[in-house]
């Protein structure tokens, strides 16, 4: 076994695409990190929507249908691989429940591209792996095909290398535009950032629980 210090942050996102919630703790179930679910047919769906946000909101369905975001400037779609996977059924995932980020990697990334800021926000990660001195490049990628065992009880399955799109150069808060980002990935991980597991046991997992390789 080989053992890989600690949770360093635990991140959830309630919304596709949208901001996600640090957290100290979470449950952990076959859907990932676990809350509060609720659905489009649910009678008190904007009452329970409005006293999570704050404010009154309403759930609507859209007016017709959207057109496509355009893709940012000096990106083009060339194939249809990139939209090649399969959402876990009943969700909204991209490819899987759980989505790991080492600080390896990151560091990584900060070394080869200074100027860029490799901030978890630009990843979306659940979970963010503090790896240890002895550990360099993208450790992540040789967890493909292993378990991952954090804390006492839970056990991810790693499948999958997470591909990164556009979305990871896009402006939020205080993150500038910066298409270096994704260039980055691409030139030396071949635009991979992380990987994607899938869940073995639940359990709750805690900022500091150690993550075992088995």
């Amino acid at each position: 076994m080989t053992i890989v210090p600690a949770v360093a942050a635990l991140w959830r996102y309630p919304v596709k695409s949208m901001q996600g919630e640090e957290l100290n703790a979470s449950d952990v179930t076959t859907a990932g990190l676990d809350g509060t679910c609720v659905t489009s047919d649910e009678a008190a769906i904007a009452r329970r929507l409005s006293a999570a946000l704050g404010r009154d909101v309403a759930f609507v369905a859209a007016a017709g249908p959207a057109a496509a975001p355009a893709m940012a400037e000096g990106y083009d779609v060339d194939s249809d691989d990139v939209l090649d996977f399969e959402m876990p059924a009943g969700t909204f995932f991209d490819c899987g429940p759980v989505h790991i980020v080492t600080t390896a990697t990151l560091d990584r990334l900060r070394s080869l591209y200074p100027a860029g800021r490799f901030e978890p926000r630009r990843f979306r990660p659940n979970i963010i792996v503090a790896t240890g001195p002895d550990a360099a490049g993208f450790a992540e990628n040789e967890w493909v095909g292993r378990t991952v065992a954090v804390g006492g009880s839970v056990r991810l399955r790693v499948f999958k290398t997470t591909g990164r799109c556009v979305m990871t150069t896009l402006p939020q808060y205080d993150l500038p535009k910066d298409p270096g980002i994704l260039r980055t990935a691409v030139r030396h991980n071949n635009a991979m950032v992380g990987v994607y597991a899938e869940v073995l046991a639940g359990g709750t997992i805690r900022r500091g629980d150690s993550v075992t390789l088995l």
